[in-house]
């Protein structure tokens, strides 16, 4: 009987690995017969070590959250519109179309379900998805040299972005046309005025 090839008979690059790792995750999630989601588990996928998950990672949620994050990114590109509206809209749709997939719905679930208990792990994983809000905030400077007034981050994250991702977790399909404008339109009929130049 031969043995057993190590799992990581190739060497392969950093950047490499993290593709790997997080197509690994997708599969896993999406893998119907339900195999538990691990660090061991993922790096077998991913034809890695699991010591070198860990190293770059340092535990499941951290790598959770770097693969959702990474996604959004990923699928939802800082468009330049012009205005405000447009910049909220193609986000919003970009980023909805994500969450309409399998894989999308499968992200969030996980996420939730990983929830943190410690203080330091709950900083690390505002780490990642800060990267998230640096994008929003990209959008809101961008419309404020434009001479726009934007709402604040945080209305943003309630009206905009949190609807999407309650429907995600619970199972609601989201709309198939217009719920990305609606929440836009709502968003900005409360939370933003004419810009500082502008006269009342």
């Amino acid at each position: 009987m031969t043995a057993k090839p190590p799992v990581e008979r190739i060497r392969k690059s950093p950047a490499q690995v993290r593709a790997a790792v997080h197509q690994a995750v997708i599969d896993l999630l999406c893998d119907p017969a339900g195999e538990d989601l691990n660090i061991p588990a993922i790096a077998q996928r991913a034809g890695v070590n699991h010591s070198s998950v860990y190293r770059r990672w340092g535990s499941l949620d951290a790598l959770l959250a770097d693969v959702v994050t990474t996604r959004l990114e990923r699928d939802s590109p800082l468009t330049d519109t012009g205005t405000l509206r447009g910049d909220l809209l193609v986000w919003a749709e970009a980023g909805a179309a994500s969450i309409r997939t399998p894989e999308g719905r499968a992200l969030v679930r996980a996420v939730i379900l990983s929830m943190p208990n410690s203080t330091q792990a709950q900083a690390e994983r505002a780490q990642h998805f800060q990267r998230r809000m640096h994008s929003i905030e990209q959008i809101r400077r961008r419309a404020t040299a434009r001479g726009e007034n934007p709402p604040p981050l945080e209305q943003i994250l309630d009206q905009l972005i949190a609807p999407f991702y309650i429907r995600a977790i619970f199972g609601i399909d989201l709309p198939a046309t217009g719920y990305s404008e609606l929440l836009v339109d709502r968003l900005l009929s409360t939370g933003s005025g004419p810009g500082p130049g502008a006269s009342t």
